[in-house]
């Protein structure tokens, strides 16, 4: 059995939890050895935690490959772009030495925009009764309006006239909701007039990438697929309506990036070695508060893109056995390894009870009221004590975290390729 995928062909990284993973770290890990790295869905409600240089870099929008020099990096269809969360992103990056010039960041003109109204919707949800924990970058209202055929999208911003005619037919068509929620209406003018602006410096970077993509391949340039969130919160797989408002999977990469389902790879989910989850929805293996207070302070769990406190739990193998399942994952990656040697004795919960009955591991509830409801069974096994952060093979880990390890592979009948014992980038374990 191959325990690690090949690194002569294409490669689909995605969350396999709630997100917040530490997918940034793995992508950046395996863009070492890539041309071209495509981000396919969602938008800056993503957070990836880069650690380069010692310096702690959080990108949103961007792939995880931005800070690669080497790297193209795509912005596919699938994804709905904020033009100023963008544009702060890529000022960000230049200040630290990573600049983007138009040929090396390539944005779908085919991607949907953010505008200031989305966010402005989603605020006013938020402070609604019907509240779900989104983020309130106005990625939800993005893909309704995408859905409704009244998005504006990125290849707009190459004519002011056309823009300006759609951005009035939008704004119309929002501002009754608005209103109703008792917001402001938007106005016209200045927001086409800062639209017009971030459109100069967006231009040239504007392009149709589906036929650059398949050229590449064509000539033999290796392509990294990366997924944003998790798949926990798949618009169709997770734990609906606790969800984002795309499509996780790697499947989406398809139809996010425009490119025929072989051209996916070796796919590789990401797990920590426990779990988290930001915003409201079920998530049965969730520690008390002081608890779950515990596992946050050792880990760091604050959401690079909120700043939220993350909900702590222990490893949910049910879940992860779901998501990896409607993912097709071929191979596991384990981080935050080490955040878990602060605990002499851990969990894993490997079985739900739902309703006094006993369900199998792939037996996932579709239902958020009955995932709600169902209580972990679990597995109690010793802390990882011993973790220095200076491993650099399985075989130097300590014998408990090689059990733990073989453990999860035996109960999701995958290998675990990698696993992250530190934020560094060094601080990775490779299966050989």
């Amino acid at each position: 059995m191959n325990v690690r995928p090949p690194l002569d062909g294409n490669l689909s990284i995605f969350g396999a939890q709630w997100g917040d993973e530490g997918k940034g770290k793995v992508v950046d890990f395996f863009c070492e050895n890539v041309d071209i790295v495509v981000r396919f869905a969602g938008g800056n409600n993503a957070g990836h935690t880069l650690v380069v240089g010692g310096l702690e870099v959080a990108v949103h929008l961007l792939p995880s490959g931005a800070v690669r020099p080497s790297a193209i990096c795509v912005l596919g269809a699938g994804m709905v772009i904020d033009p100023s969360a963008l544009l702060e992103e890529m000022q960000m990056l230049a200040d630290v030495g990573c600049s983007l010039d138009a040929k090396r960041l390539k944005l779908s003109s085919r991607a949907q925009l953010v505008l200031p109204y989305h966010r402005q919707i989603d605020a006013l949800r938020e402070g609604g009764p019907n509240a779900i924990g989104t983020t309130k970058r106005g990625i939800g209202p993005a893909y309704e309006d995408k859905a409704a055929r009244r998005g504006l999208r990125a290849g707009d911003l190459r004519d002011g006239a056309s823009l300006r005619a759609k951005l009035e037919r939008a704004i119309a068509d929002v501002t009754p909701q608005i209103v109703a929620a008792g917001g402001q209406p938007p106005e016209l003018v200045p927001l086409f007039d800062a639209l017009a602006a971030q459109a100069e410096t967006l231009r040239p970077h504007i392009t149709e990438t589906e036929p650059l993509l398949a050229r590449w391949m064509r000539g033999g340039k290796r392509v990294l697929f990366e997924g944003a969130q998790g798949a926990m919160l798949d618009i169709d797989h997770g734990t609906y309506p606790f969800v984002t408002s795309s499509t996780t999977l790697p499947a989406g990469a398809c139809a996010g990036a425009g490119v025929a389902p072989r051209a996916l790879g070796a796919i590789v989910g990401v797990s920590k070695a426990y779990v988290t989850r930001v915003g409201a929805g079920p998530m049965p293996s969730e520690l008390d508060e002081a608890e779950s207070e515990r596992l946050r302070s050792h880990g760091g769990e604050f959401g690079a893109t909120t700043g939220r406190a993350r909900r702590c739990g222990w490893l949910d193998l049910p879940a992860l056995r779901h998501a990896l399942t409607v993912s097709g994952a071929d191979y596991l990656a384990l981080t935050k390894l080490d955040v878990l040697a602060a605990f002499e004795r851990i969990k894993v919960c490997e079985a739900y009870m739902l309703d006094g009955e006993r369900l199998a591991i792939d037996a996932f509830p579709a239902s958020a009221d009955e995932l709600a409801r169902a209580t972990p069974v679990y597995r109690e096994m010793a802390g990882f004590a011993g973790i220095s952060g200076d491993e650099r093979s399985f075989e130097a880990l300590p014998q408990t975290a090689r059990d733990f390890i073989a453990y999860v592979e035996q109960a999701l009948e995958l290998p675990v390729c990698l696993v992250s014992i530190g934020p560094q980038r060094d601080a990775t374990i490779v299966r050989s």
